[in-house]
């Protein structure tokens, strides 16, 4: 007995390490299972680097399949192919493409990412995008690949908060920051100014909005835009093609709540184009005590609102908003409102429009939806508001709160009555302001315009000079711009 339990320790040991042998060499039964999804060390991959690494940088991701059965990843590939300036590597192959990826349950795969970007190329967009495909059993996943096409200075968000967009703070509290005009500004998320903070953008300075992106002032804090008329400010979104040169909707808002008193938000000359509100400007946790002065600003090609506000202070002289996909101005909740010299223009080529150009009223609803009445005090001359709707202007006013409104020396496109003098005075309705070319956002006037020397000298006095420099002494037009004899064809 002795002997045969000698003989039959080395048995067993053998048929042990020939049973773990079998196993371990033995791959998992590949799944078909649609419902398996993989998963990834990132959803979005930046290439942050890349103008330290002289235009090259590489970034590492994870693949995992937290399944219990094995996969085959049928396709690993770049959505821009071959043509993408991304490459990836996977299992120490580099290419575009791949096919027929196993990936066992429980197990992970690395996969290297690089992009190669000249970023003195002034031809390459700010943001240089593309995506990683995964197909698995028939579900088609993707992380996005981001890198930086051009030398900027780009602002990436860093803070999410739920409720609120990703964020960075860009001048922090009791700080003032001044952006200059050396190098565009790519903004990629929310910049915020935070409260007691102080943003000052100067003359020339250019920034660039990515998709769904834009700036924020929130409560207290201050921006500061101080354009020159031979050296705006620009705001637009961040793809340079030709095609993208008049095409709304690329970039969020400029989102200004209340400030402190003394410290207004000041923007002058500047223009701001192609997003979805160009200045959305509210009283958010109380009424404002400071306001917005607007000077020689032009805000265009926005699918929603040109400038939105609620209960605020806002002041504009030779401003020009048009061609919004809903309202050039929408002041609600009351507030006070006293713009001279200046253009609503609405044109919008690309869908029906059921707004008008201007629109205002003097409440909130509560949690009832029922209004409750702010004071509104709404003034317009010498100005022009103007678009293919037969009313370009409405109110929508609730008693028990002060509220006035009153144009004097304007042309208005309405089929309202404007012979009561507590509002109107001296309009011209209905009357073609025969811009240049308002196609080509042209709203300078033309010879036969009836806009020409039908202005009030005294508002005219108050504004000097029109948007692009241009003295208010000959005579004394409507809107924004002054004509000139001999201006000639483009602005």
């Amino acid at each position: 007995m002795i002997l045969n339990k000698q003989i039959s320790y080395p048995l067993l040991f053998i048929a042990i390490v020939i049973t773990a042998i079998t196993f371990s060499c033995r791959k998992d039964t590949i799944s078909n299972d649609s419902s398996i999804n993989l998963s990834f060390s990132n959803d979005t991959i930046i290439f942050d680097t890349v103008f330290t690494s002289l235009g090259s940088a590489t970034q590492r991701l994870m693949v995992y399949n937290p399944s219990g059965s094995a996969v085959n990843i049928s396709n690993i590939m770049l959505a821009g192919g071959s043509q993408s300036p991304y490459r990836i590597n996977v299992n120490g192959l580099s290419g575009d493409d791949f096919k027929d990826i196993e990936l066992n349950g429980g197990d992970s795969l690395y996969i290297f990412a690089r992009v190669t970007i000249d970023p003195n190329d002034f031809n390459n967009p700010y943001v240089v995008e593309d995506s990683l495909l995964f197909l698995t059993n028939g579900n088609e996943q993707k992380v996005k690949l981001v890198a930086w096409g051009q030398n900027a200075n780009y602002i990436l968000a860093d803070t999410y908060i739920e409720g609120f967009p990703p964020f960075k703070v860009v001048a922090d509290s009791l700080v003032t920051v001044h952006w200059t005009n050396e190098k565009p500004y790519v903004i990629y998320g929310y910049a915020v100014i935070n409260s007691y903070g102080k943003l000052i953008i100067d003359e020339g300075a250019r920034i660039y909005f990515h998709k769904n992106s834009g700036l924020w002032a929130y409560t207290d804090g201050v921006l500061k835009v101080y354009g020159t008329v031979e050296n705006p400010v620009t705001f637009q979104g961040d793809r340079l093609e030709a095609f993208y040169d008049d095409l709304p909707g690329q970039w969020d808002r400029i989102w200004l709540m209340e400030g402190r008193q003394g410290e207004d938000h000041e923007i002058s000359n500047a223009v701001i184009k192609n997003g979805f509100i160009g200045i959305q400007a509210e009283s958010f946790l109380r009424p404002t005590e400071n306001k917005v002065t607007l000077k020689n600003v032009i805000i265009e090609n926005m699918t929603g609102i040109g400038i939105f506000s609620r209960l605020f202070n806002i002041t504009g002289a030779n401003t020009v908003v048009a061609n919004c996909g809903g309202y050039c101005l929408a002041f609600t909740g009351g507030g006070y409102y006293d713009f001279r010299q200046s253009t609503f223009a609405n044109y919008w080529p690309y869908s029906v429009r059921n707004t008008p150009a201007v629109f205002i009223n003097n409440y909130l609803p509560d949690s009832n939806d029922q209004p409750v009445p702010f004071p509104m005090n709404f003034s317009l001359g010498n100005s022009i508001i103007y678009g293919f709707n037969r009313n370009e202007f409405e109110t929508d006013m609730t008693s028990g709160a002060d509220s006035l409104y009153y144009l004097t020396n304007c042309i208005l496109k309405t089929e309202y009555q404007v012979s009561n003098s507590i509002n109107y005075n001296d309009i011209l309705k209905n009357q073609d302001p025969k811009f240049m070319d308002y196609q080509e956002n042209d709203y300078r006037l033309d010879t036969l315009s009836p806009a020409i020397g039908y202005g009030d000298p005294s508002i005219a006095a108050t504004v000097p000079f029109d948007i692009l420099g241009n003295p208010r002494t000959e005579h004394y037009d409507l809107g924004a711009y002054q004509f000139m004899p001999g201006q000639g064809n483009g602005k």
